[in-house]
């Protein structure tokens, strides 16, 4: 299991591209850090989750 935003989630052996995808983050607006680091958005397509990885994706919301 792969823990994300505080929950476990069965993601192991999928990108970040593909896991924000099915998960309906759009990538221009969000910010991922993965075990203590950010994760660049290049890099995202690359990055592949496995088990016992801390995940932390945050949203930019605008509005006025």
């Amino acid at each position: 299991m792969v823990t994300i935003n505080g929950k476990s989630v069965a993601a192991e052996g999928k990108t970040l591209a593909a896991y924000l995808a099915e998960s309906g983050y759009a990538t221009k607006r969000v910010a991922v850090e993965l075990n203590g680091e950010i994760v660049p958005k290049v890099a995202y397509d690359e990055t592949v989750l496995s088990a016992g990885d801390e995940v932390e994706i945050v949203a930019f919301v605008g509005g006025g």
